[in-house]
């Protein structure tokens, strides 16, 4: 596949005696929104969570395999894990704003990589809050709480938090599950727009919005990827009987 962002080779996850992740193989397309998607526990978290190595969180996952980002196996490296997580923003199920104000959601993490000059961070505040659409909701109200704001304002927040770090990847694990339509909408919207900058992994269980916006798409099944390829090709002329009985809606 050509300007591949991520390449993985060979890998397999075990926790304990449970193998969750079986001889994965996939390249992920630089700057388009490539999904993974299928039934519950077919391991679709567990294979977004490997590549910024979230699972070095859990003492009883081994990982065998290579995770290639830009060339460079982040298994097997013995670069700073910090520096590895800081190129790909990571939105999860629900929002977990920072508990400070809104301004600070963004400045923190510009603070801590060194950047303290207030009237820069005041100007990358206001970029990354524009760049999710949420400025004009809050340019009055950025000393406020940040969990006040709806739930919908919360994950776009908090996409904009993971923006600011200036990642080149965007990890999202169904982002929209716990948002109104309108909300879910809006994170859709804003995808398809930062896809023309950054590399979206987006994992979904709704069909529909896998129609949607995806680009390219990985099918998994027990662990692993039945089927992949681009979206038009997966979602009109799947090759696997397991893909069409999901797309016909006779599973989740």
């Amino acid at each position: 596949m050509n300007n591949t962002k991520i390449t993985v080779k060979n890998l397999d996850l075990m926790i304990g005696k449970h193998h969750i992740l079986k001889d994965i193989n996939t390249s992920i397309p630089e700057k388009k929104i490539t999904v993974i998607m299928g039934p519950s526990g077919c391991g679709k978290t567990t294979l977004l969570k490997s590549f910024n190595r979230l699972t070095d969180l859990y003492p009883e996952v081994r990982l065998n395999g290579q995770i290639m980002i830009d060339g460079k196996d982040v298994l097997h490296t013995r670069e700073d894990i910090t520096k590895i997580r800081k190129k790909m923003g990571l939105l999860a199920q629900r929002p977990y704003p920072l508990p400070m104000n809104i301004y600070n959601n963004i400045a923190y993490g510009l603070r801590i990589s060194g950047r303290k000059r207030k009237v820069w961070l005041s100007k990358r505040v206001e970029f990354y809050l524009k760049q999710v659409s949420l400025w004009e909701e809050v340019k009055d109200r950025l000393k406020e709480p940040a969990a006040r704001l709806s739930i919908g304002q919360q994950q776009r927040l908090c996409l904009a938090r993971g923006l600011a770090v200036e990642p080149e990847i965007i990890l999202a694990d169904e982002p929209t599950s716990s948002l109104d339509p309108i909300s879910s909408q809006a994170i859709e919207e804003k995808f398809i727009e930062l896809k023309q900058r950054y590399s979206i992994v987006l994992v979904t269980h709704i069909l529909r919005q896998a129609k949607r916006i995806a680009d390219h798409v990985i099918f998994m099944y027990l662990g692993r990827i039945v089927e992949q390829g681009p979206a038009e090709e997966i979602f009109n002329n799947p090759k696997k009987e397991i893909t069409m009985s999901y797309l016909k809606g006779k599973f989740y």
